[in-house]
Parts: structure tokens; C-alpha cells; sequence
């Protein structure tokens, strides 16, 4: 298998979601994914409404540096990741950014409030689902699951493409040195 064959079914491998379950599983599945995706779109514009008043109030109270950049960072992982996580298309990388500012608003509320659950919940259940997609992909019914299937069809048929030819230049060296031997045991003519 050359590089390219390998890195097209690497790249198969993590768009392929962990389980395969039934139809309707992999429903409820793309439902929770789309929603969590949706209804996260509207947090990351309302940052960016005016990401000043958020960077003083949520970046700067729990201590990071460049609260402006980090408020705009928040904000397009947000406006970002939630459509694609919605879509199901690069899934995993998008779940990543947006369950990495889930664990940094529970850091937040953590210093906020303490262990307080209305603090707590919303940012909680957004980062369980995030943590599921990142583990587990898009499911059945997303567009990584579209782009791994054709991703294997093309990396099954360059290996058996490249296995057929090994067979046929195996084939080949065997009839050249089949030939070549016929003609050394061939008796001269007196």
C-alpha cells in the first residue's frame, strides 16, 4: 500500500463513526447532533453582539491572557464548529473546539458560583454531547459518513488495483523464467 492509500484509509478511519447501531438509533443520534449544533450557533453571535462586554465579564474573570482574542476565539469555534457539527461533516475536530469551550465555561461558573448546578447544567449537558461526538463521530447519517464510505471504495479498489498488478508482475516473471529455461533445456540440433 503506497502513502496515498494509507492516508486515505487513515483519513476513512477517524470519519467513521465508532458504532454502527439500527436505523433508528443512528436517527436519534443525528437528531441530538443537530441540535446540539444549532442551538449552539446563537451563543457564539451572541458574543461576537459585543465580544468587549464578554471578554470583561467571562474571559478576564477566570484569568486569561488577551481576553479579546480569546472572546473572538470562543466565538467562531462557536459559529463554526456548531454548523459543522450539525452537519455532521468533520465532526470530531468540531466537537473538540466547542467541548474545549464547554470545559472552560464550567471553569467559569465553577469560579463564579462553586459547584452549583443551575450554574452548572446547561454548560455540563453542551459538553456530555460534545465529549459523545468527539468520541464517537457523526454517526450513520452525516456527511463524514458519506465522505468514509467513498474514502474506502477508493482505498479498496487502489489496493486491489495494486495487488492485480503485483499478481500480474509476478505472472510475468514467472513466464520469462519459464521461457528463459525452456530455451536452456532445449537440445541443439546436430
Amino acid at each position: 500500500m503506497n502513502t496515498t492509500e494509507r492516508l486515505t484509509a487513515y483519513l476513512a478511519a477517524a470519519l467513521k463513526p465508532t458504532v454502527s447501531a439500527n436505523a433508528w438509533s443512528q436517527a436519534a443520534w443525528t437528531v441530538l447532533r443537530m441540535v446540539a449544533g444549532l442551538v449552539m450557533i446563537h451563543n457564539g453571535l451572541d458574543k461576537l453582539s459585543n465580544i468587549e462586554s464578554f471578554a470583561e465579564a467571562y474571559v478576564s474573570v477566570i484569568g486569561l491572557p488577551f481576553p479579546i482574542f480569546f472572546s473572538y476565539c470562543a466565538a467562531f469555534t462557536e459559529l463554526i464548529g456548531a454548523p459543522l457539527l450539525a452537519l455532521g461533516f468533520l465532526t470530531r475536530p468540531a466537537a473538540a473546539g466547542l467541548f474545549a469551550t464547554m470545559l472552560v465555561a464550567m471553569y467559569h461558573h465553577v469560579l463564579v458560583a462553586g459547584f452549583s448546578i443551575p450554574y452548572l447544567e446547561l454548560s455540563m449537558l453542551y459538553a456530555a454531547c460534545f465529549l459523545f461526538f468527539l468520541v464517537n463521530g457523526g454517526g450513520q447519517y452525516s456527511v463524514d459518513a458519506v465522505l468514509a464510505n467513498q474514502l474506502n471504495t477508493v482505498a479498496t479498489t487502489g489496493v486491489l488495483t495494486s495487488i492485480a498488478k503485483q499478481r500480474e508482475q509476478q505472472i510475468e516473471s514467472l513466464e520469462t523464467s519459464f521461457q528463459e529455461s525452456e530455451k536452456e533445456n532445449i537440445p541443439a540440433n546436430k
